[in-house]
């Protein structure tokens, strides 16, 4: 049982790995100041692919659940965590995405009844303490239109997970990916071209980056994603998402020539802690080891315990001194009974 849950925790996480490489992939090979209509080619071809591939169109009863998955988790997410982006420095943005694990748990709790715990809780409070120190650095200028749309991404995205576990889908995982995909990417074509006006021109890199954001960063991602969402605790699966800028740091030291030093890679390291933690096949092992560690002291103290030679030494002792006594006792009844009315005066031993 531990095993599967690690083997589903490590595929879930490819979503985050791959997300990570989205800033690095926008900067570097996107057409700028197009974030809408990125968001489109992210997640409406893809979908629509998906679609096709299934052929599976929701069941009467699920296309208004459906349509509100589609908007929370695309429509309007997309749209907020670019909003954000553009609004608020690179590192004030993403250690407010990190508040995301607490938000999700806020919500399973009376909407999926998923009581996270403390150990859950502290894990990800020390996760966004590492995204903190690992991306933060100078605030500089902060608006509330950047706050707002960091903070609506967060509430949005939690609501919209704890949804995808309260409605469980009559169909397969790819199916319910590709129904949210086609939901969103409409949405988002006429915000996008009341914003931003037409497509932009694209070139060569541009083309590779975006059908490397549409087919690992939004298609595999959001199926393992949503894999792990329908198996595991909601709040363990946010936790897993704070993989997300770890590894957009390592991308950006790696391809782009960025700064890391001791707070960073002491934030990494607190990332990461705080994603292991939060796991329950982590916390059972962790049970289990502490079990073992108190039954092993338990033996070991009652084993060398003078108190208990002292007391094992006593009873022998005991034992060996009544012996003697109960045969002279034995001895002394032996003789002649007693004439009957006499009083016979015993007299104690010395």
């Amino acid at each position: 049982m531990e095993n599967n849950q690690v083997r589903l925790a490590l595929l879930t996480a490819v979503a985050p790995v791959a997300w990570g490489s989205t800033y690095l992939v926008t900067e570097t090979f996107l057409p700028p100041d197009r974030p809408l209509f990125a968001a489109v080619v992210r997640a409406l071809p893809v979908g629509l692919v998906l679609l096709a591939v299934r052929r599976q169109l929701p069941p009467r009863g699920w296309w208004g659940r459906a349509v509100v998955l589609g908007i929370l988790n695309i429509g309007m997410f997309f749209p907020l965590i670019f909003l954000a982006a553009y609004h608020l420095p690179g590192g004030l943005a993403a250690t407010l995405q990190a508040s995301a694990p607490m938000v999700t748990m806020a919500l399973a709790w009376p909407g999926l009844g998923e009581r996270p715990g403390w150990a859950r809780v502290g894990a990800a409070l020390v996760g966004a303490l590492g995204v903190a120190l690992l991306v933060l650095r100078s605030p500089g200028h902060v608006d509330a239109v950047g706050l707002a749309a960091a903070f609506g991404s967060v509430l949005v995205s939690a609501l919209g997970y704890v949804l995808v576990k309260r409605w469980p889908a009559p169909v397969d995982n790819l199916t319910l990916v590709s129904w949210q995909l086609v939901v969103g990417g409409l949405t988002l074509v006429p915000v996008a071209l009341l914003v931003e006006g037409g497509p932009p021109r694209i070139d060569l890199p541009a083309v590779g980056g975006f059908l490397w954001l549409a087919v690992v960063g939004t298609g595999l991602a959001y199926h393992c994603w949503f894999l792990g969402l329908r198996r595991m605790p909601a709040g363990v699966v946010s936790l897993i998402g704070l993989v997300n800028p770890v590894v957009g740091t390592l991308l950006g030291v790696a391809f782009a020539g960025e700064l890391f030093g001791w707070t960073q890679a002491v934030g990494m390291v607190l990332v990461l802690g705080g994603v292991l933690a939060g796991q329950p096949a982590v916390q059972a092992m962790l049970r289990q080891l502490a079990r073992r560690s108190t039954s092993t002291s338990a033996m070991s103290s009652s084993i060398s315990s003078p108190a208990w030679l002292r007391s094992r030494i006593s009873r022998r002792s005991s034992a060996s001194s009544r012996l003697p006594s109960r045969s002279a006792g034995a001895l002394s009844h032996s003789g002649k009974k007693s004439p009957r009315g006499s009083r016979a005066s015993i007299r104690p031993s010395v």
